[in-house]
């Protein structure tokens, strides 16, 4: 690492979360890792989750599983984002769990299946719109389809607006897939329905579901600020760091960056921290405090490619730490100031930040 910008993930933070999880969950807990573990690094996430009580990976894609499987990891992974049936083959031999949504997609898949059975769980859309088949007799017509190709192994949905305390489509979404699972609870090994926000709110209810998929949670942040008080024993992971590679005070009058939005009031003291938009710290965060030696620095002038400009109250040396994101400077309060949500900052990240284990 040539540069000083770092993100640094607390191993210990995950570990945490992962068990206080487990204690609060009677099901098994699939620990979903997509989209590089929401930017925490998905081999070393998942081999913490797997230490730690988790019993199954979650991802996107196939090429998600596959990285998994070539660092060595044997547990269970479930691929929930829909593939093309000619990778059926591939994900057999490589033990991954494809999820399915329509009979078609059975048949077709068959023809690249060889030795090994694939396994699958079956995708319901109960009400968020997205994949899924929507009706019994579409189950049905996939059961039916079913053969020696295929080991149907769970069936599962996704609440809409489980982190919302006050929705009728939560528990509609229930209803809707209680209906169309009526008489075939002994079919599957595993029934799952519930996300970070879900698997807490239906810990305590009489439920035939025996799994519950737990991502933004295991990073330690909340699924909505309506569910805080769920999860207040959570500890962030997460940390973006930089330093100082230039101070120097500018007289009054002065610019600064593209455009020239900002000019300087009277004699300021300006540093340059070498992170942009190129590794995800976005243009739209101008104006936004970080801190300097527990110091609130506001952001001056546009975000650029590979650096932005911050006003100091005095002079600092270069090589001064600067946090972007942690500590004092919540990831709900960057989201906030950028009209979005926590999942969304971490996961916008690039791999020009290096990921140090910590």
């Amino acid at each position: 690492m040539f540069r000083p910008s770092r993100i640094e993930i607390d191993r210990a933070a995950i570990a945490h979360n992962i068990q206080e999880l487990t204690q609060r969950i009677p099901q098994d807990i699939m620990a979903v890792v997509k989209a590089n573990a929401y930017g925490h690094g998905a081999v070393e996430v998942a081999n913490i989750a797997l230490q730690n009580g988790a019993t199954m990976l979650g991802v996107a894609l196939l090429e998600e599983a596959i990285e998994l499987r070539d660092a060595g990891i044997e547990a269970p992974i479930l691929v929930m984002e829909a593939q093309f049936p000619q990778y059926a083959g591939i994900a057999a031999e490589r033990d991954v769990t494809l999820s399915v949504f329509s009979a078609k997609w059975l048949k077709e898949a068959a023809a690249y299946i060889e030795e090994k059975p694939l396994t699958v769980h079956i995708k319901v859309d109960t009400g968020m719109g997205r994949l899924g088949l929507r009706t019994r007799e579409q189950l049905d017509a996939l059961l039916e389809e079913a053969n020696d190709s295929f080991v149907i192994e769970g069936i599962y949905t996704h609440f809409a607006t489980a982190d919302e305390l006050d929705s009728d489509l939560y528990y509609t979404q229930q209803e809707r897939f209680e209906r169309l699972m009526d008489g075939l609870h002994e079919r599957f090994r595993y029934i799952h329905t519930s996300n970070s926000a879900g698997a807490i709110r239906m810990a305590g209810q009489d439920v035939p579901y025996n799994l519950v998929r737990v991502g933004i949670a295991l990073y330690g942040l909340y699924p909505s600020h309506e569910m805080e008080t769920f999860y207040s024993f959570l500890r962030p992971a997460f940390t973006l760091k930089s330093q100082l590679m230039q101070v120097k005070r500018l007289e009054a009058g002065q610019t600064i960056s593209y455009g020239a939005t900002y000019t300087t009031s009277t004699d300021e003291w300006i540093g340059t921290v070498p992170v942009g938009y190129a590794d995800g710290w976005l243009r739209k965060a101008s104006g936004f405090e970080v801190e300097v030696n527990g110091v609130r620095c506001p952001i001056v002038g546009r975000v650029c490619m590979d650096r932005f400009m911050i006003r100091l109250p005095k002079e600092f040396p270069v090589g001064t730490d600067v946090t972007l994101v942690g500590g004092n400077v919540a990831i709900d309060e960057l989201a906030s100031y950028l009209g979005t949500i926590n999942y969304e900052i971490v996961c916008q990240f690039t791999s020009r930040l290096p990921r140090h284990y910590v």
